[in-house]
């Protein structure tokens, strides 16, 4: 069974304890704070990776070495948590960092969490692009679920504005 409020309360013992920093929940899961839940599978933990000296890879071992005595398991690319599958993405670009860092501080049962905001969500997923994440920005859309002034913003710094506009013109055909 999935227990989200456990599965927080292990995230945020992982930060207490220096083996991740700042951290921020995106994907289907952040959209959720937003919007009406939809079935996800996953919790999709966005930090900041050390690389590996000499290397432009990144290493999960930290986290699978603290993780690992507490009973939680690697399954795939996936780390379960209490119930729930949680992956452990770098927030390795320009746009990830600033979704990062601009994180909003929130409860879920009473457990202190972060969330990305609701604009960095939008542009993350015109961003990637796939399926999925178009059908998202049009729920955020059709719910009026983001500041259209902040998302310019966003989408601006980080070079989105021409595919913001192609997808308006495609699918919703506002002006936001």
């Amino acid at each position: 069974m999935k227990d989200t409020q456990a599965t927080l309360r292990v995230i945020n013992q992982m930060q207490d304890a220096g083996v991740i920093g700042k951290y921020a929940i995106g994907g289907a899961i952040a959209a959720t704070f937003y919007l009406e839940p939809t079935s996800t599978f996953d919790i999709d933990i966005f930090i900041s990776f050390k690389n590996i000296p000499g290397s432009s890879l990144v290493s999960l071992e930290h986290i699978f070495n603290y993780l690992k005595p507490l009973g939680y398991k690697p399954e795939g690319a996936h780390i379960i948590i209490e119930g729930w599958q949680v992956q452990f993405l770098p927030a390795d670009d320009a746009l990830y960092n600033e979704a990062l860092l601009s994180a909003v501080e929130t409860e879920v049962g009473g457990v202190k969490t972060w969330v990305m905001t609701a604009e960095h969500l939008v542009a993350i997923a015109l961003k990637t692009g796939r399926g999925k994440d178009l059908i998202r920005i049009e729920q955020f859309v059709q719910n009026d679920a983001f500041d259209a002034v902040e998302l310019r913003k966003i989408l601006a710094r980080n070079n989105l504005v021409e595919k913001w506009q192609q997808f308006n013109d495609k699918y919703i055909g506002s002006n936001k």
